[in-house]
């Protein structure tokens, strides 16, 4: 039978279009039309004033730090449970990543952690929607005003994301989006960072171009990167922003498709779990192992792709592996969801047909 891929982007002529137009104007580096009409794209799916593009995910998630002044000696509070991007970018500025546990239904950052976390040298939080779901923005900001602090939403893996209304990545001072092959809005690599702030976003702007001025070509009041996304990747995104909406009404089909195929499992795993008055855009679907199971999560990833299906294991606690090591750090949750976790394949090209294989391969893998 055929393979099932965990993610496979969805492509269409409209994709080859756009780039050919771009080859043809021979604007195909940094400058030209897709940009701009990229940017205010995710302006729109974030609700923000202002986009960045970035040429991935990651730069755009330093870009937002160092716009947001984060310095040597700093804090950032961060899950424990996330891609190991979000506690690079700190470091990056020299600044120390300070990780907290996560909440097991969600997979996001445990609110009721972080204020214990928080020191005299704490500059901010960095929040992760993980898996497309929004973490619970409402006791975090509201930890944030109190104590002076800044919110960065990592939503590299939650686009068109709801918390209560409101879009991931509009909610605190700065959002970063990656865009990357496997994910819901892809130009191959590349991200954006979001914000409501005229200033700040000037200054990610200078800070992304080199630090050239925007007024005096080749004059730098400042140390500056090449964290610019080309015209070509653009045209790519503009044509996949273009039907977002029926991406995510698609993965809510899919997410739906699986709660019923496997409804007759929940003896041995837990479904994925969507907060009250939330949107959850359903990046992966992720199921997590109940400990009652005769069947390791390894092994059960294994039988699947035995049986040609791809999975992936639930990211690794940032603060077990050896750059970030810390054994004083208190994250049963963080560790229960890596061990336990496993992402399906969620992708737009999945066939109710695919999805059923997936659950009934995933029976035989759990009860054999």
């Amino acid at each position: 039978m055929d393979r099932i891929a965990v993610a496979v982007p969805r492509l269409s002529d409209r994709e080859k279009a756009y780039v050919n137009e771009a080859l043809d104007s021979t604007w195909i580096s940094s400058r030209g039309p897709f940009i701009e009409r990229f940017e205010a794209q995710v302006a729109e799916m974030a609700g923000t004033k202002h986009a960045i593009a970035c040429n991935n995910g990651t730069t755009s998630l330093h870009l937002a730090m160092v716009g947001l002044d984060l310095e040597v000696g700093d804090e950032v509070i961060m899950p424990s449970l996330t891609y190991i991007a979000t506690a690079n970018c700190v470091r990056y500025c020299n600044a120390t990543p300070v990780f907290v546990d996560n909440d097991p239904r969600t997979f996001n950052i445990d609110p009721a952690r972080i204020e214990e976390a928080i020191t005299p040298r704490t500059k901010g939080i960095v929040v992760v929607h993980l898996y497309g779901q929004s973490a619970d923005m409402g006791p975090i900001m509201e930890i944030a005003d109190r104590h002076g602090l800044w919110v960065i939403e990592d939503a590299a893996e939650a686009h068109g994301a709801q918390y209560r209304g409101r879009p991931v990545g509009g909610i605190g001072q700065c959002g970063s989006f990656s865009f990357f092959g496997n994910k819901i809005i892809t130009t191959g690599e590349g991200g954006a960072v979001t914000t409501n702030d005229d200033a700040l976003a000037a200054r990610m702007r200078l800070l992304r171009s080199q630090g050239m001025s925007a007024e005096r070509r080749y004059w730098h009041p400042m140390v500056g990167f090449n964290y610019r996304m080309t015209n070509l990747t653009a045209a790519i995104g503009v044509a996949q922003m273009e039907r977002i909406a029926d991406a995510l009404k698609r993965r809510a089909e899919i997410a739906a498709t699986y709660d019923d195929a496997l409804s007759g499992l929940t003896d041995l795993i837990d479904l994925p779990f969507t907060a009250d008055d939330c949107v959850h855009s359903f990046w992966m679907y992720t199921i997590q192992l109940k400990p009652n199971g005769k069947v390791s999560r390894d092994e059960v990833m294994v039988r699947l792709d035995a049986d040609g299906i791809e999975t992936r294991p639930v990211f690794y606690p940032v603060n077990d592996m050896p750059p970030y090591y810390d054994a004083a750090v208190d994250a049963p949750n963080a560790r229960h969801c890596a061990a336990q976790g496993i992402n399906l394949p969620t992708h737009e090209l999945l066939s109710s047909d695919d999805i059923l294989r997936v659950a009934e391969t995933l029976k035989r893998a759990l009860i054999a």
